[in-house]
C-alpha cells in the first residue's frame, strides 16, 4: 500500500435528464401502492443515489471500454488503472485493495427541493409512470407501476480521490474523466434501454488538500487548475 500525501474533494452537480429509477425495497406494499418505489432517504424521504451505484456503473463503463472482448472479466482481473482507482476485495488468503476513490451518497440539492416540493407530482418528489409488458406468445399485458425520481432534478456530486501517487495522479484523473462522459452517454439505475436514467455533470470544482506541511499556494492552486480540466471535458 502507498503512503497517503493528499485527497482532492471534487464536486459537481449532477442532473437528471430523463426520469431516473434507482431501486428502494418496501418490506410492506398496501394496495394501490407502487409496485417499484426507488430509493429514499429514511429520514428525509428525499430521493438519494447511492454512491455504490455510482461507482459500480463507472467502473463497468470503463472495464467495457478497456475489454477486448465481448465478455468481461473477472473485477480482480481489472487493469491496473482501474484497480488502483476503485479497489478490490480480499479474497482467500490474498490482501484486497483500498480504493483511490470515495464516492458518496448523493442528496438533491437546495434549489431543486424547493422547486420540485413546489410541483405537483405522483409521489413526495417523484412520478409514477406505467410499463406494460406484453407476452410475444400470450399477447397478455402485465401491467405496473415503476417510481421516478423526476426529470429536472439535481444532486450534490461529491467524491474524494486519495492521493497515493505524484506520478500516477494526472492518469488517474484522465481515467475518472473517462468514466463520467462514458456515464453521460449511458444511463444510471434500471430500464436505462427505455430512455430513464439519463444524466448529465457540470461545474466540476476541486480542492487539494496535502499531508506535508510545506505547501507551495501557486503550485496548489496550479495543480486544481490543471486537475478540473479533463473532469470538465467529462463533465460534456
Amino acid at each position: 500500500m502507498n503512503q497517503l500525501t493528499g485527497k482532492i474533494d471534487i464536486r459537481a452537480v449532477l442532473r437528471v435528464e430523463s426520469g431516473m429509477h434507482i431501486g428502494g425495497s418496501s418490506e410492506f406494499a398496501p394496495i394501490g401502492a407502487v409496485d417499484s418505489p426507488f430509493v429514499r432517504d429514511p429520514l428525509t424521504h428525499e430521493p438519494i443515489i447511492p454512491g455504490s451505484s455510482l461507482k459500480g456503473k463507472i467502473r463497468t463503463l470503463l472495464a467495457r471500454s478497456f475489454a477486448t472482448t465481448y465478455v468481461l472479466q473477472k473485477i480482480e482481473n481489472d487493469p491496473e488503472e482501474i484497480a488502483r482507482l476503485f479497489g478490490s476485495a480480499a479474497k482467500g488468503s490474498g490482501g484486497g485493495r483500498p480504493s483511490r476513490l470515495q464516492f458518496f451518497d448523493l442528496r438533491m440539492t437546495e434549489d431543486s427541493r424547493r422547486r420540485m416540493e413546489g410541483l405537483e407530482l405522483d409521489t413526495y418528489i417523484g412520478e409514477v409512470k406505467w410499463e406494460n409488458g406484453i407476452d410475444r406468445v400470450t399477447a397478455s399485458a402485465n401491467p405496473r407501476q415503476i417510481e421516478r425520481v423526476p426529470a429536472g432534478t439535481e444532486f450534490a456530486f461529491r467524491l474524494v480521490y486519495n492521493i497515493e501517487s505524484e506520478e500516477e495522479l494526472f492518469a488517474d484523473i484522465d481515467t475518472l474523466a473517462k468514466g463520467i462522459a462514458l456515464l453521460q452517454m449511458d444511463y444510471l439505475g434500471g430500464h436505462g434501454s427505455r430512455g430513464y436514467g439519463r444524466v448529465s455533470l457540470r461545474d466540476f470544482t476541486a480542492e487539494h488538500f496535502t499531508v506535508t506541511e510545506a505547501q507551495d499556494a501557486a503550485l496548489e492552486e496550479k495543480t486544481v487548475e490543471i486537475l478540473t480540466r479533463p473532469l470538465e471535458k467529462g463533465g460534456l
